[in-house]
């Protein structure tokens, strides 16, 4: 009875792993394609550009129905914090999983 428990526990981290890996995986692919899109966004939000584009919207100089979000004084650098943020929740996992044997 008590390697039945252990054998049906033990497939359920199994399972339970298989699946948080491939979803990571996947996370991370996705992650890397907007690498080079992130980057661009990250020169637009510190060039004279973004700033001139931002005093244009508050001029009203922009259309009305045009999405703007990357105008917004938040959203963009709320997006470099939270990157920030992700890249040292990864380094902080891969040290302890280095620290304790598991790479």
């Amino acid at each position: 009875m008590e390697q039945i428990k252990r054998i049906e526990e033990m497939e359920r981290c199994l399972d339970a792993s298989r699946e948080a890996v491939d979803r990571l995986a996947y996370a991370l692919d996705e992650y890397e394609d907007v690498q080079s899109d992130l980057k661009d966004l990250i020169e637009y939000y510190d060039s004279d550009l973004w700033m001139s584009d931002f005093e244009d919207d508050e001029m009203g100089r922009l259309p009305e129905d045009l999405k703007r979000g990357v105008l917004s004084e938040d959203a963009v650098y709320d997006l470099i914090a939270d990157n920030r943020d992700l890249i040292s929740r990864m380094l902080r996992v891969i040290a302890q999983e280095t620290e304790e044997g598991s790479v």
